[in-house]
């Protein structure tokens, strides 16, 4: 990569916990499993590859308020791109094998860029998230994973000038620490990245009001349900960072229960994933939500728990992301500081390629044969999402014009005899003048500021001509064939939209594009096909008894080639899916 990594992504990069002493001899040591040396050698190749566009990169100018810093792409010099700029070089410096290898033309670099760090830090210890966060101790938290590794680094360089640089990064983690034993958090995953560089500056200078502060947030218990899904449900983005924080804490506090969470929730992530290596998002309830992901980000975990456990479908996890990176894993720091890291993993068991799993808790049921995986989802617009191969169908949405409120989300997850059943229920009432009691108490006719009926005005009046409509949506599936019943019940000729929101790409059969709307189509008969390579998903047949396909009071049209069947009410269909 050729710029430093934002806070979320440089994480991954931390390394696993390893007492000082023993380091310096397993940095020169020259027995390596293979498998382990080769990882290692890309990551050294990809690190060095990127040291000169960041040096170029680096604030020079010496009267900048922030020299030495180093600017995001926006221009704003930012304390944890920089910290990723020194936790770079540093990984160089001290990777034998690296062609920095020892090199002291490191070293000033490095120390601008610590100087530049301890002058954006406040007095309290925090730092600036300049996206959103300010005085911020989780995002220090974030920072902290990263340079406490470092600075390990730094201290057993057997260079003098490259070991001194360890001491002003110390006093930036110092500094940080004393945030952490105050400091407050915003999101759930935040207290465990908080006990995580908790636990790494510990390491480096021990103080049992670090331990004690931890212990204070680990009492709260770990928030993993049953299924084994984190609070956030962030599978591409906060589940990964808090299984890596949970297995940081277990070693370096000594904690090993805290991995039990980590294992049960890398078992069930493993049926979250599609034949294509993407990973579900749809569950999320952070800004990963339906964006495109995969399963690289659990490396780290899947890997150490693969070697700790000796389990082979962990291994065969960590393998698969190995191939699909190409052995450009990262893990640089965690390679030097623990080479245990790298030995051989235990053979593979098979990953789960043919099964229908309900999640409960994430009211989400996963279905996958092979090449075709499918998700059900309650409590979510996209109540189904299929893919084929690489073919990916992102969101199938339904909505009524039924009073501005007939975007469907089902509204629990009812699965009996291999079927799933979502279901809502709609009332769209009309009110009646206030009574002359309520107008004699001062009650006044208010207005919202859209202009209709304020809400505390329409629970005072009497409803009357109330209209309803039920919508009850039955997914079955048979060897990889979706069919998805919709049965719309109550209300008279609402206009009804299904949309199918195909990921951009790919080429329709059978689908016609929509005249005035971008990249929406209609099935007008027959059964449609959206191809994208060798891998086709089948879909219809088609209805489209109008075109008005943004109904009001449904989303906006999903980001994505989207085929639009229309109806009215009442509605009885079934799409068929494979």
């Amino acid at each position: 990569m050729s710029t430093p990594l934002p806070r979320r992504d440089f994480i991954a990069s931390s390394a696993a916990a390893v007492s000082l002493a023993a380091l310096v001899p397993r940095l020169t040591a020259a027995e390596n499993p293979l498998p382990a040396l080769d990882l290692r050698h890309l990551a050294i190749i990809g690190n060095d590859d990127q040291i000169p566009a960041l040096l170029a990169r680096q604030e020079k100018r010496p009267a900048h308020r922030w020299v030495g810093g180093l600017p995001d792409a926006r221009g704003i010099h930012t304390v944890a791109g920089t910290n990723g700029f020194v936790s770079a070089l540093a990984a160089a410096a001290c990777a034998p094998g690296s062609r920095y290898f020892g090199s002291t033309e490191l070293v000033e670099p490095m120390r601008a860029a610590v100087r530049y760090m301890l002058a954006a830090q406040h007095p309290d210890g925090t730092v600036d998230y300049y996206e959103t966060n300010f005085h911020s101790t989780p995002d220090l938290a974030f920072i902290l994973e990263g340079a406490c590794p470092t600075c390990t680094l730094l201290r057993a360089s057997p260079v003098p000038a490259i070991a001194a640089v360890a001491v002003e990064l110390g006093e930036f983690i110092k500094r940080g620490g004393e945030a952490l034993v105050a400091g407050g958090v915003h999101t759930p995953n935040h207290r465990w990245v908080v006990c995580a560089a908790l636990a790494w500056v510990n390491s480096l200078f021990p103080d049992k009001r670090y331990v004690a502060r931890a212990e204070q947030w680990l009492a709260e218990g770990i928030d993993l349900d049953p299924d084994g899904q984190y609070t956030e449900k962030s599978t591409t983005v906060y589940s990964p960072i808090v299984n890596r924080a949970l297995i940081n804490v277990a070693r370096l506090l000594n904690r090993p229960e805290l991995l039990e969470p980590v294992r049960k929730n890398l078992e069930m992530s493993l049926y979250y994933v599609h034949p294509d290596g993407d990973v579900v998002t749809e569950a999320s309830r952070r800004q990963d939500r339906d964006q495109r992901g995969n399963m690289h980000r659990y490396y780290f975990a899947y890997r150490t728990l693969a070697l700790r456990d000796g389990n082979g479908r962990f291994a065969a996890m960590a393998r698969q992301i190995e191939t699909e990176t190409q052995g450009r894993v990262g893990e640089l720091a965690t390679f030097l500081l623990e080479p245990e890291f790298g030995r051989a993993l235990p053979p593979n068991a098979p990953l789960p390629t043919d099964y229908a799993k309900v999640f409960a808790h994430s009211s989400l049921v996963r279905i996958r044969r092979g090449a075709s995986s499918g998700t059900v989802l309650a409590g979510n617009p996209t109540f189904f999402s299929f893919r084929r191969g690489g073919a990916a169908l992102s969101a199938v949405r339904l909505a009524t014009a039924f009073f501005g409120k007939g975007q469907f989300v089902g509204e629990a997850l009812e699965v009996r005899d291999g079927r799933t059943v979502l279901r809502q229920r709609l009332e769209g009432p009309y009110f009646q003048p206030l009574t002359k009691a309520q107008i004699a108490d001062g009650e006044h006719t208010r207005m919202a500021p859209n202009g209709t009926l304020a809400n505390d005005s329409r629970a005072k009046r009497a409803r009357s001509e109330i209209q309803a409509l039920e919508a009850v949506v039955t997914v079955t599936e048979t060897a990889g064939r979706f069919a998805l019943a919709v049965a719309i019940r109550g209300t008279a000729h609402v206009p009804v939209a299904i949309e199918l929101a195909f990921r951009h790409g790919g080429k329709f059969e059978g689908a016609e594009p929509l005249a005035g709307a971008k990249d929406t189509f209609l099935l007008r008969r027959g059964m449609g096909r959206y191809t994208v390579g060798a891998d086709t998903i089948e879909f219809g047949p088609g209805l489209a008894e109008h075109t008005y396909v943004q109904l009001r009071g449904a989303l906006p049209k999903f980001d994505g080639q989207c085929v639009v069947l229309t109806g009215v009410t009442p509605f009885e269909f079934t799409l068929n899916i494979s």
